[in-house]
């Protein structure tokens, strides 16, 4: 389960994102409650309060909300807005001024991360709007790669010299350490030189750079006893100075009493030390959706799998994207008026515009498809397939990601041509997505998902791993909590996307288009 915690970026563990809230209202002392929603419980809690803006209309709160950002989840938040008319610190006690609803991901996925809700809340009046901005903390994406040698090390081995190593350590706020590094064992030297390493920097100090980093200098036995040579401290920022004489570092042991020259003392050395910022996630998508045995079964009381593994997925992918306009196809079906038989129909009815608006949109479609066509075999996948492949294609200069989602029952009629579809659609950006309803056996999604063993097609290997498949049974949630079930559902299937994502992008060279900064928007101050 994600932890969302807020934090000081300076002094604790930095979290992927944060909020900073600016509201339009007729407010004279306003304050701001988030509260963020637990998955399976849906109960709001309350996780944080702005300071309280005295005597405006238009106040711009300083205080922010620090998240982690997860993808793969749908995190849903609200805002409450109160005037402030007493001390107490009661929510009950103040005037409800409106509330607003959204998800983390629309305020991620929105133009330049800055979104404008309306509040809603007390029929009949106008309550003014809420503006959100949210930014990645940059030193959640810093990478250290650093290298450090030693010099006249203790000997610790009856035979021979010793076998060094270091072991990193991160300290705490209460004065514990938290291993966060080794390095490799150089064999039988008192003068070793360890390889190259990159660490994440809040690995190493949580975002505080002045924070305590401990490192252990050990002489490696077989047997895991290993010995204890010395130790020494240093912080994240002295390492960022880089080779000098402040990074030479005595190597000591708080047991051992020798009274040696100053020559003799063993020393550990920082040889190199760079820092560079990797692209996230975040980067890429900024720059810049009958009969009751029948698993299509419309019951008027609750979803069928294929429209649960639809909502599921469709609304979290939907905040990621500009338009909101999804292609969505059908296949396997006969068509009206003649009955030809299709594997690759638009569910909309239109051969010449297959977009549905929004993930409701596709619901509709595909319920109104029930309506209208005849389920009929073979299922052949790759039309579909190729079929977005032919999207994707057009579009490999980073712009534009595609992500396919296709439910099914787990028949496969066209599994070698399958294979070459997956195969050719590797080399694109694009991530497909496989859910089988249904208590069939999905052997063929398995070998299709390619974890164990790449999809290959008559000697060639699909360049990368696209295919997520999950059987939608494994998700049922035993007392029938359709909502848990949805959300353990969406959260397995669309966990590799950001790294299929970025996989694409740097294998391609290509880099994140900047984005939008304040200026560059309109202005969308106004005054109620």
């Amino acid at each position: 389960m994600a932890s969302i915690g807020e934090f000081d970026p300076l002094n604790n563990i930095v979290p992927a994102t944060k909020i900073e809230p600016s509201v339009f209202s007729l407010c004279l002392s306003a304050v701001v409650v988030l509260y963020v929603q637990g998955i399976g419980t849906k109960e709001w809690r309350e996780f944080g309060r702005t300071e309280v803006i005295d005597n405006t209309l238009n106040p711009n709160f300083v205080r922010k909300f620090f998240l982690d950002f997860f993808f793969e989840e749908k995190q849903n938040l609200r805002f409450d807005v109160y005037n402030v008319d007493s001390r107490s610190s009661n929510i009950s006690k103040f005037d409800f001024l409106g509330q607003t609803f959204c998800t983390l991901g629309e305020i991620i996925g929105s133009t330049g991360g800055r979104l404008e809700n309306s509040l809603s809340g007390i029929p009949g009046k106008k309550l003014g709007a809420i503006i959100f901005t949210a930014e990645e903390l940059s030193n959640c994406r810093d990478i250290a790669t650093m290298q450090l040698c030693a010099n006249k090390l203790d000997k610790k081995d009856f035979f021979g010299k010793s076998d060094p190593f270091l072991v990193f350590y991160r300290s705490n706020e209460d004065g514990t350490f938290t291993i966060c590094h080794k390095t490799e064992v150089v064999k039988n030297t008192l003068n070793p030189v360890w390889q190259p390493f990159t660490i994440p920097v809040r690995a190493l100090c949580n975002g505080d750079y002045d924070r305590t980093v401990k490192v252990d200098v050990y002489d490696w036995d077989r047997d895991g006893s290993h010995d204890f040579i010395g130790e020494f401290t240093t912080s994240y920022r002295d390492f960022s100075r880089g080779q000098n004489q402040f990074n030479v570092y005595e190597v000591s042991h708080k047991c051992l009493f020798i009274f040696r020259s100053i020559q003799c003392i063993p020393k550990v050395t920082l040889l190199s030390f760079k820092v560079e910022s990797e692209y996230t996630f975040v980067d890429f998508i900024r720059g810049d959706p009958s009969q009751p045995t029948s698993l299509h079964y419309m019951n008027p009381y609750q979803m069928n799998a294929y429209a649960m593994a639809l909502k599921a997925v469709g609304d979290i992918i939907q905040d990621y994207d500009s338009d909101k306009l999804f292609p969505a196809y059908g296949f396997g079906a006969k068509l009206p008026p003649d009955g030809k038989i299709s594997h690759a129909f638009p569910l909309s009815g239109d051969n010449e515009n297959p977009n549905c608006v929004g993930i409701e949109g596709v619901l509709e479609a595909y319920f109104q498809s029930l309506r209208t066509v005849q389920l009929y075999g073979p299922t052949n996948f790759s039309p579909v397939i190729n079929q977005v492949a032919r999207s994707a294609q057009d579009v490999t200069d980073g712009s534009q990601y595609f992500v396919l989602l296709m439910i099914t029952d787990g028949v496969i009629s066209d599994m070698l041509q399958t294979k070459e579809a997956v195969v050719n659609a590797a080399a694109l950006p694009m991530s497909i997505i496989i859910i089988g309803v249904g208590p069939a056996e999905f052997d063929a999604m398995e070998e299709l998902d390619g974890d164990e063993v790449r999809v290959s097609f008559r000697g060639h290997f699909a360049e990368r791993d696209i295919v997520q498949f999950v059987p939608f049974r494994d998700y049922m949630d035993r007392s029938g909590n359709q909502v848990l079930s949805m959300a353990r559902l969406a959260k397995d299937v669309l966990a590799e996307i950001p790294e299929q994502l970025l996989g694409f992008m740097k294998t391609r060279g290509i880099e994140p288009r900047p984005a939008l900064t304040t200026s560059d928007l309109p202005d969308l101050h106004r005054h109620i």
